[in-house]
């Protein structure tokens, strides 16, 4: 638990490697973790994006010798502008941001980095890693929808992708796995269902939702949180193998 209580602390979200850690470990492949600020109901708090995405970072970082590197948390959330506290930048900044870090990660001899994205709206993310072919980094974004589709299937998630779309039965189970004092009482009865959701772009989230929330928070639990991460882990390994195929040239 954070050292305020119910408060996260940034600290918390980073990693805590030293330069000895690092060069002992022979790392090869960086990971990005990606999240957002931005609301996720009254339940679950505005970093839940970048705590799901540091804890399958985490993961993944302990199972491979891999450099984790810090969060982006402050991301691509305009569709949930409606709500206070939520605040976003702008496609092409983040798609700058993360090409730079691409780039001083190549320069110091790592030729290979995985964005672990926490938020379905960061779709800019995708054009990164398509244009970083041909520049002497090789990219990959995780987790994919059959990655998730295979960790799903593992924890025994019930909601369905299309329905499990905004503080739903994954990201709270997640949260209760790795920060459960993230999640504030009452969640358990925030379910909102809205599988109808075409001009979401266009019309954001408050079309869609009166409470922020949309899927099914009270089927979520720890221990399907723990095999989310267990499944996403198995699954990175494909990727891993991919990034590490080629040895790089400076």
């Amino acid at each position: 638990m954070s050292s305020s209580g119910t408060r996260p602390q940034v600290t918390d979200l980073l990693p805590r490697d030293t330069t000895e850690d690092v060069r002992a470990r022979g790392a090869r492949v960086a990971v990005l973790p990606v999240g957002s600020f931005e609301q996720h109901g009254a339940g679950l708090p505005l970093i839940t994006d970048t705590v799901v995405a540091c804890a399958i970072a985490g993961e993944i970082a302990a199972a491979h010798p891999v450099l984790a590197l810090p969060p982006i948390t402050v991301s691509c959330s305009h569709e949930h502008a409606d709500w206070p506290g939520t605040v976003s930048i702008s496609a092409a900044t983040l798609h700058a941001v993360v090409r730079d870090i691409a780039d001083s990660l190549r320069a110091s001899g790592i030729h290979a980095l995985a964005v672990i994205n926490g938020h379905g709206g960061n779709y800019v993310l995708r054009n990164v890693v398509q244009e970083s072919a041909g520049t002497g980094i090789r990219m990959a974004l995780f987790p994919g929808s059959a990655d998730w589709t295979a960790a799903r299937e593992r924890a025994g998630v019930q909601t369905s992708s299309n329905s499990d779309m905004h503080a739903g039965e994954v990201e709270t189970s997640i949260l209760l796995q790795v920060r459960p004092e993230l999640v504030r009482p009452g969640q358990e009865k925030a379910d909102w269902m809205a599988d109808d959701r075409k001009h979401l772009l266009t019309l954001g989230m408050s079309a869609y939702t009166e409470t922020g929330v949309i899927g099914r928070p009270s089927l979520a639990s720890a221990e399907k949180g723990k095999e989310l991460l267990a499944g996403l882990v198995d699954c990175f390994d494909e990727y891993l193998s991919l990034l590490g195929a080629r040895e790089e040239t400076r």
